[in-house]
């Protein structure tokens, strides 16, 4: 998979760099038909905020991490991020099986007409 990091007034270091592969590599695993991950680290108001968006099987899948602190900002976008994979995830499995058609009770006033009441 790969990861296309940005950052706004955030200098994107080689410890962010390693810390963003290493969460990521887990979901990557998970879901290998991911191919591309964006990631936009900023900071403002004295708070770290991360984006995350990707692309998977069809679907546009977005998740936002807020922290005072970079890494726990990273990791709580990470647990987010594969959340929503694993929701679309079984989404997709859904729509494969086949749904029961529904079949319309008998409604008691049409059983009082069809019976002879005379």
């Amino acid at each position: 998979m790969k990861i296309n990091l940005s950052g706004h007034h955030v200098e994107v270091t080689d410890s962010i760099k390693e810390y963003i592969e290493e969460k990521f590599s887990k979901i990557a695993n998970h879901f290998p038909t991911l191919i591309a991950l964006d990631v936009i680290l900023s900071k403002e108001h004295h708070k770290h905020q991360v984006e995350l968006s990707t692309s998977y099987e069809g679907g546009r899948i977005s998740a936002t991490g807020l922290d005072a602190v970079m890494f726990p900002a990273i990791a709580a976008a990470a647990k987010k991020l594969d959340a929503a994979l694993k929701h679309r995830k079984g989404q997709l499995k859904a729509n494969l099986h086949e749904k029961p058609g529904a079949t319309t009770p008998e409604i008691a006033h049409e059983k009082i007409q069809e019976m002879n009441l005379s």
